[in-house]
């Protein structure tokens, strides 16, 4: 299946080649002139230069072709066609306008019998354009072991995980990675800490090495910035850190067991602050597990002239003739031996490639600030011929501000932890369900699940309406609302029309949940719904997940414009008011759809 205004593109561009013209010329969209019509072709503009003809004279030629092939109706809604026509009545008005304009208004039949097909597809329509043997690798989170997770983690790992569900969707094998931060001096600076404070343990001996970890994760997080700020304050402890680092980057086993507690007390963390969210991983690796590919890469490199020695360090030019900026190369190996973020991205793209076959693309959500990083790596990958006919994109995402318009921070100055803030959110949205009185009857369980679900609807609906470069206050007041565009207000329309369906079922009420009788108040919102792979195929190809929330808000503020306006449950026509249940069905369907994707559980009732 796909949109109403694909299947009149299939119909227009039929006409445009019985013209001798382009098909490609035919495409309709949905006007954005609704006053004047439902879709518009502005082919008509471009064919001019190819038929030699003026605009009007194209697309009166495409008018008549339509009207002769797809008869139009003489009522918005009629089974009946005209005499002498082979087609069906699928326009009910074929127009010219200005300089060679098509406007066109669909019969109500048409858009009966294409809600009915959506009705009956679980997917309402958009077509898998993807298969399960490609595979999409979706880099995004980007933790640090032994270091809380703080506000700065929100913003990639919703966007990455939406883009993970829109890809996964569209048929895609899609797989989401967290690349943590494993393997660098941080590791040398806690290994070093703990060892001068308990050196009578295991792990700084010949072992046997300890099963349990020594120590929790509290521990753990607390001892990294005293570590880290020893080792600024102090050379002596720097080097220890230094020294520390390269034994475990050797292989010392004493260390690599420590090292491995680190690992499973820092994933479980992550795994805890991320659940709330539902937000899951399926790929856990970090830099560590490329280490070992890094010395092979490094003498391939080497040997094809593409990394060069400079000044002590080896690095690989990356500057293109076309540049019309500085581009400095990539540092491979410091002066003093050491690996860089970019030695281990380029290694992970290798290791990613050596894993995955048909491997489509890989694609990074990580701040925008690191945009020149990503651009010397993907070039790096390139210029070695790892990376033939697999796309690399940097999807860079902005940062999350207080009002002051700079990184949010707590009242005492410090970023905010990625836990507390979700548990802010949960308290305002308790808070919210309390004022408005929608909790009154809820057990503790169930309002605390409500909650959640609306605080997580806040956070993630502000963060994927936002295109993902750009920067945003941080408010939860202005985001844990049921007004305006938000994502607890979609949640409300969603329950309101849940709510609606019970009272029918309640009342006895059956009906069909594909037969539709459209009248004049329905047909805004069945226009919309009709839209709905559009909006998905846009969001797909442009990485865009903002487009299927705007999508979400216009899709819940025309249900309640048509529950406002049309009887349902009090309408008295009995196939009329079966037809507008069956919207409020499909409705409430396609929200969940798309609220899906976008990563947001609707609740039985708030």
């Amino acid at each position: 299946m796909t949109s109403l205004a694909q299947k009149l593109t299939e119909l227009v561009g039929a006409a445009f080649e019985a013209q001798g013209l382009p098909a490609e010329l035919g495409v309709v969209r949905v006007s954005d002139r609704p006053d004047l019509c439902q879709f518009q072709c502005n082919g008509a503009m471009a064919a001019a230069k190819v038929a030699k003809k003026r605009p009007r004279e194209v697309a009166q030629g495409v008018a008549d072709y339509l009207e002769t092939e797809y008869a139009q109706a003489t009522e918005r809604t009629s089974p009946s066609q005209k005499a002498g026509s082979h087609g069906s009545s699928h326009f009910f008005k074929i127009e010219i306008a200005g300089p060679g304009f098509i406007n066109l208004d669909v019969s109500d039949d048409t858009i009966a019998a294409h809600l009915t097909e959506t009705a009956s597809d679980e997917r309402r329509g958009v077509a898998e354009t993807g298969n399960q043997d490609q595979t999409i690798i979706l880099d995004y989170g980007g933790m640090n072991v032994a270091k809380a997770m703080h506000v700065g983690h929100l913003r990639p790992s919703v966007i990455g995980d939406c883009l993970k569900n829109i890809m996964s969707f569209a048929g895609y094998n899609a797989l989401g990675d967290i690349h943590m931060g494993d393997w660098g001096l941080q590791m040398g600076q806690i290994i070093s800490a703990f060892e001068l404070s308990h050196p009578e343990w295991a792990y700084f001996g010949d072992g046997p090495y300890p099963d349990a970890p020594l120590f929790n994760y509290a521990e753990l997080e607390e001892i990294y910035p005293q570590a880290s700020a020893a080792c600024k304050d102090d050379p002596d402890r720097l080097e220890l850190a230094r020294a520390a680092t390269k034994a475990l980057q050797e292989g010392k086993p004493g260390y690599k067991a420590l090292w491995q507690h680190f690992m499973d007390l820092s994933i479980a963390d992550i795994k805890d602050n991320l659940a709330p969210l539902g937000i899951e991983f399926d790929i856990w690796k970090g830099e560590a597990d490329v280490d070992q590919f890094i010395p092979e890469i490094a003498e391939d490199l080497k040997s094809r002239g593409i990394a060069e020695d400079s000044e002590g360090a080896v690095v690989v030019n990356v500057e293109r003739e076309d540049d019309n900026k500085d581009m400095p190369p990539l540092m491979f190996f410091k002066s003093d031996g050491a690996v860089t973020y970019g030695t281990t991205d380029v290694a992970t793209i290798y290791d990613r490639v050596k894993l995955y076959d048909n491997l489509l693309k890989i694609i990074y959500v990580v701040d925008k600030r690191q945009s020149l990083h990503f651009e010397q790596v993907f070039r790096s990958a390139q210029r070695a011929g790892y990376v033939d006919g697999i796309e690399l994109k940097h999807i860079g995402n902005g940062t999350v501000n207080g009002d002051d318009g700079k990184p949010f921070k707590t009242r005492e100055g410090k970023a905010m932890t990625f836990r507390g803030m979700v548990g802010a959110a949960i308290d305002k949205a308790t808070t919210r369900l309390d004022e408005a009185e929608l909790a009154q009857d809820m057990s503790d369980e169930e309002r605390a699940e409500v909650a959640r679900k609306i605080a997580v609807a806040a956070l993630k609906y502000t963060e994927l309406s936002n295109q993902a470069h750009v920067d945003y206050i941080f408010d939860l007041d202005r985001m844990i609302t049921f007004e305006g565009k938000t994502g607890p207000y979609l949640l409300y329309q969603a329950v309101r029309i849940q709510s609606l369906l019970k009272k029918a079922e309640v009342q006895g009420i059956g009906f069909a949940e594909d037969e539709f009788v459209l009248q004049e108040g329905d047909r805004s919102l069945v226009l919309l719904l009709a839209e709905l792979p559009d909006h998905f195929d846009m969001a797909l190809k442009n990485y865009t997940p903002h487009v299927l929330c705007e999508y979400a808000y216009r899709l819940a503020q025309e249900f309640s414009s048509f529950y406002g306006n049309c009887h349902i449950l009090s309408e008295e026509d009995e196939a009329v008011r079966a037809s507008r249940l069956a919207l409020c069905l499909l409705t409430y369907r396609q929200l969940k759809l798309v609220l899906g994707v976008l990563g947001i559980e609707i609740p039985e009732r708030m």
